[in-house]
């Protein structure tokens, strides 16, 4: 059964599991086509996902994966909450430079566009995708304001921060007063817990909902890769290769016996211990087959305990805190 929860002390609220939609139109898979997208998008919609997260960058050509969801959706439009980002790309259109990629000029540029290719009218959530270093956090979310406020952006969020950049936001918006960050979008999973340094306290010190992406490190907690093994066809086999010869085969042994030992799978695991995580709002994961989709919807209702979660740390430490003093 599909849950849902509160973005961080915001309003809104989304399926505790998204679905990534960086694969829509993207080569090599089953979602290249439209046709293949909307059987994923469909699932998801059936599932009871309300959570669809793309990007301006996501696709074969910029903007591709955009065109694909807004199609895919069609007149469940109202039914879900979209998400898109703006800030990855430093140029624009025909490659022209639009100055800083948190620049007012560059937000309005990216919001029309995307609006466009999604065939909407408005933006649910409007994702700053990386830090900019030309332009103040005054100035972005300044412009971002007047989306709101125009009516075409109902929340903002931010990806990629760090956790002083999460606090600076927050003060900045607090003082001028404008529209703040209800979400954060980070790299987050059992395998890569950096996020717990910084970014997931400033979280839930500030009131910001954690989206994680890479949930299952690129696939390395599904069990899949377990012995160094890398199957024909396999995300890892023609992309990051190194991952597999770098990761730590002791711990996914263990981790494959505790998933075994409660009758549950390694994806279950991994998400439902994400959703597990305080500031978490949703989790968010690609998919390239509609039964992907079926099993990522359902994989974070496992509700693990205290000593779960201990033998957890066990298996995969948390990130070690550095003195200040």
């Amino acid at each position: 059964m599909t849950e849902y929860r509160q973005v961080g002390t915001s309003g809104l609220t989304v399926s505790t599991v998204g679905l990534g939609c960086n694969n829509l139109g993207r080569g090599g898979t089953a979602t290249q086509t439209q046709e293949g997208s909307d059987a994923v998008v469909h699932a998801a919609l059936d599932c009871g996902i309300t959570h669809f997260d793309v990007a301006d960058v996501y696709g074969m050509t910029p903007g591709l994966s955009e065109t694909i969801l807004g199609k895919a959706l069609g007149a469940h439009r109202e039914e879900v909450i979209v998400a898109t980002k703006f800030g990855m790309d430093a140029q624009g259109a025909n490659g022209v430079d639009w100055g800083g990629r948190g620049s007012r000029k560059y937000i309005l540029q990216s919001v029309e566009a995307s609006l466009r290719r999604l065939n909407t009218d408005y933006l649910d959530l409007f994702y700053y995708h990386t830090p900019d270093q030309r332009t103040p956090m005054a100035e972005t979310l300044s412009a971002l304001d007047d989306l709101v406020r125009a009516g075409k952006v109902r929340y903002i969020g931010q990806s990629n921060l760090a956790g002083w950049q999460i606090a600076d936001a927050e003060h900045t918006a607090r003082a001028l007063g404008t529209e703040r960050f209800v979400a954060s979008q980070n790299h987050y999973n059992l395998l890569d817990r950096r996020a717990e340094l910084e970014v997931t306290p400033a979280a839930e010190a500030y009131g910001l909902g954690v989206m994680p992406y890479f949930p299952l490190a690129n696939g390395l907690l599904t069990g899949k890769y377990r012995g160094g093994v890398v199957p024909e066809g396999s995300r890892l086999s023609h992309t990051r290769q190194h991952m597999v010869a770098a990761a730590e085969q002791d711990q996914f042994t263990a981790f494959g016996a505790f998933a075994a030992a409660r009758g549950l799978t390694e994806v279950q695991v991994a998400f439902s211990w994400l959703a597990t995580q305080p500031s978490v709002a949703s989790v968010i994961a690609g998919a390239t087959k509609p039964e992907q989709v079926r099993q990522n919807a359902g994989a974070a209702s496992w509700k693990p305990t205290l000593e779960d979660l201990a033998e957890l740390d066990e298996i995969f430490p948390p990130t070690p805190k550095v003195a200040l003093f």
